[in-house]
């Protein structure tokens, strides 16, 4: 089992940039693949980023794709998801996720979830 907490939202202005983190606990982080989510008021959740165990793999929503970048640190127990060139469209509730078996886009393969961060784009 793994507990998931994220952190790194906030009010950014459109245009600029932000990296939330993810800390996991437990000493088998690298046994998980890691997932950012998202969601806003009236919308399904969303997939955002994926990344592999070792991080040598990753996956982006077309939206994304050139602005985003997923990342991991197995010794800290933590993924990241630096956001560039923000737009309003991306604000959200950001959720980290993992699951053991599979690299998917599908909110339904990730077993564990964070509690969600805010991130405010402002026009």
């Amino acid at each position: 089992q793994v507990q998931l907490v994220e952190s790194g939202g906030g009010l950014v202005q459109a245009g600029g940039s932000l990296r939330l983190s993810c800390a996991a606990s437990g000493r088998t982080f690298s046994a998980y693949v890691m997932g950012w989510f998202r969601q806003s008021p009236g919308k399904e959740r969303e997939f955002v980023a994926g990344i592999g165990w070792s991080g040598g793999t990753t996956v982006y929503s077309d939206s994304a794709k050139g602005r985003f970048t997923i990342s991991r640190d197995n010794a800290k127990n933590t993924v990241y998801l630096q956001m560039a060139s923000l737009k309003p469209e991306d604000t959200a509730v950001y959720y980290c996720a993992a699951n053991r078996l599979k690299l998917s886009q599908r909110a339904g393969e990730y077993d564990y979830w964070g509690q969600g961060t805010q991130v405010t784009v402002s026009s």
